[in-house]
């Protein structure tokens, strides 16, 4: 009888290791859009409900110095929406503690003080032992210039249609620079 339970727990061992292997490999051919977060609201928003957009992924905070970045952001985003572009924010307390609200205070100040209309998510960490499996993909598998460490909020990853992340903006670029417009007109042509 002893043989035959922990015949049955290897056996049960085995195969979540596979669904496992099968699953990381998986999700790991699927690029960016295999990701689901949740949205501010805490419902389930996955990256994929934007195929086809061009998108700027940007971590955000409510206390920084960089936090006016959030009326060009949110300008850029008014411009630019009907043409298939997108902002996604991703308020994060990793710097300063500089986000320490919850998701329902972030959302009030974004939209009272900003007027933000452009999705949020859910707070989460884009650095550190508890990174967002998100950014630990920007930032570990992404690419010469574009891969490596979040420095501080509102760094900024520009993806083109296809979801390909083309190019990363740190914080002191604003959204509305001549290098960013840029950016975003040149994948708005294609």
């Amino acid at each position: 009888m002893k043989s035959l339970c922990m015949l049955a727990r290897v056996r049960g061992y085995v195969l979540s290791g596979v669904l496992l292997i099968m699953a990381t490999t998986l999700f790991a051919a699927s690029g960016i859009y295999g990701f689901t977060l949740n949205s501010i609201d805490g419902k389930p928003a996955p990256l994929a409900n934007y195929k086809g957009k061009v998108v700027l992924m940007v971590n955000v905070a409510s206390q920084c110095g960089y936090t006016p970045q959030y009326s060009a952001l949110e300008a850029i985003y008014e411009k630019y929406k009907d043409q298939g572009f997108v902002i996604l924010g991703f308020p994060a307390n990793n710097f300063g503690a500089q986000e320490p609200g919850t998701n329902e205070e972030i959302k009030t100040f974004c939209t009272r003080k900003y007027s933000v209309t452009f999705p949020m998510y859910s707070k989460i960490s884009v650095k550190g032992a508890d990174q967002a499996p998100l950014y630990a993909y920007l930032t570990k598998q992404t690419g010469p210039g574009i891969a490596g460490e979040i420095k501080w909020n509102f760094t900024k990853f520009l993806l083109d249609r296809n979801g390909n992340i083309v190019q990363r903006f740190e914080p002191e670029v604003t959204p509305d620079s001549k290098e960013v417009v840029a950016a975003i007109e040149k994948l708005l042509a294609r």
